[in-house]
C-alpha cells in the first residue's frame, strides 16, 4: 500500500441503511475506512464480500475502522430498487452502514463507482485516517490481506512503537487460551 497515494473521491450517496445521518470522507477523518461496493444479485459480493465486511466490522474497534458498504448498481436497475436493498440488508443481517450509489441517469455507471474508475462488483477499498485511497480491488480479497492492511493503516500514527517493555509488562507467563508467553525472569 503507498502512503502518497491521492485524495480519495468524494461519495455519491443518495441515502444511507442503517446510520442515523449522513456519512462522509470529511466526517470520518481519523479513521480507516473499509468500503465494500457491491451489488445484492452479485454472487461474489453476497458469498465473500458482504460477510467479509460484516466480520471486519465485528473484529475491528469501530473507533479505529469505519466498515460501509456501497450499493452500486450497475445493470439490472428495475429489480435492484431502495426498497428490494432494504429487505436485501436485513435478510442478510447486515449491520454496518450502506450507502446507495448515485445513478448517473441513463442507467450506466454510478457516480461513485465512476469517481473511482471501479471494474464491477465486489471491489475492496482502504482508505486512510488522512482520507487517501490506499487499496482498491476487484474481485475476492483474503481475509488474511485484508486483515493485515487494516492493521498496517490502524498502526500508522507517525509514533514509534515501543519494543523496549518488559515481557511482565506485557503478558503473563505461562499459556492459556490466548496464546503462550515464555517466563519472565
Amino acid at each position: 500500500m503507498n502512503s502518497t497515494a491521492p485524495p480519495a473521491p468524494p461519495w455519491h450517496i443518495t441515502e444511507w441503511l442503517n446510520s442515523a445521518s449522513p456519512l462522509s470522507l470529511e466526517g470520518l477523518r481519523g479513521k480507516v475506512i473499509m468500503l465494500e461496493v457491491f451489488q445484492m444479485l452479485c454472487p461474489g459480493c453476497v458469498s465473500h464480500g458482504l460477510p467479509q465486511a460484516q466480520r471486519v466490522a465485528e473484529q475491528f474497534d469501530p473507533a479505529e475502522v469505519a466498515v460501509l458498504g456501497l450499493h452500486s448498481v450497475f445493470e439490472h436497475h428495475a429489480v435492484m430498487t431502495p426498497a428490494a436493498l432494504r429487505a436485501f440488508v436485513h435478510e442478510q443481517r447486515l449491520r454496518f452502514p450502506i450507502g446507495i450509489d448515485e445513478p448517473d441517469g441513463r442507467e450506466e455507471m454510478p457516480l461513485t463507482m465512476k469517481a473511482y474508475q471501479m471494474q464491477g462488483t465486489p471491489t475492496l477499498i482502504l482508505i486512510d485516517k488522512q482520507g487517501r485511497l490506499r487499496l482498491q480491488r476487484f474481485g475476492a480479497v483474503s481475509d488474511l490481506y485484508l486483515g493485515a492492511g487494516i492493521a498496517q493503516l490502524v498502526c500508522e500514527s507517525g509514533l514509534p512503537i515501543d519494543r523496549s517493555a518488559p515481557l511482565s509488562e506485557v503478558a503473563d507467563a505461562g499459556c492459556n487460551e490466548t496464546g503462550c508467553a515464555p517466563p519472565v525472569r
